[in-house]
């Protein structure tokens, strides 16, 4: 029997992305004693943009012109959170290289854009006429508002929970540079 040949070694691919040294810089720079501001002011357009449909759908449901004023509040003031948040995340986007270089965030920049766009236009609806605004247009826009919230928060919450994104490194120190 011949002997066998031996076998070559594999070739490993590397991603050119991952070995980039800013890839490793990916602190928050906007944050509060080591706290991320963007993610502490999502939660509020998040919370706002569900109440918002929720009080169109409860309205649907009972009529009772208290809702589409709960709506309307919640949507002005989701919108305005949102802006506030939005310049957090977009100087975060900027600002930190490790969180520029992924394509991830700016996935996530992009729907984020698009949903504060629709959370404007959801309150600008509402403002002339809470009551009018609600059937049919309020309650499908607050309603593709709501999915767009779910979409960009899965985005969001991918770029914190997997790649670690605005988070401290392993050792809890404020070193950048270092790699995790």
């Amino acid at each position: 029997m011949p002997p066998r040949p031996t076998p070559r070694p594999r070739r490993r691919f590397r991603d050119p992305i991952h070995e980039h040294a800013a890839f490793h810089l990916k602190e928050s720079r906007i944050a509060i004693a080591g706290h991320p501001v963007h993610a502490m002011l999502v939660t509020f357009p998040i919370a706002l943009c569900i109440c918002t449909f929720g009080a169109d759908l409860v309205y649907w449901l009972t009529g009772d012109p208290f809702w589409p004023r709960v709506a309307l509040w919640a949507a002005g003031v989701g919108f305005g959170m949102g802006v506030l948040a939005g310049v957090t995340g977009t100087a975060e986007l900027l600002l930190v290289p490790g969180i520029r270089i992924r394509a991830a965030s700016w996935t996530h920049f992009i729907l984020a854009v698009m949903l504060l766009s629709l959370l404007g236009a959801n309150w600008g609806l509402r403002l002339a006429d809470p009551q009018g605004a609600v059937l049919p247009w309020g309650l499908l826009t607050s309603g593709l508002a709501a999915v767009m919230t779910g979409m960009t928060g899965w985005h969001g919450g991918k770029l914190v929970f997997d790649y670690g994104l605005g988070t401290q490194n392993d050792h809890g120190d404020t070193a950048r540079g270092a790699k995790n």
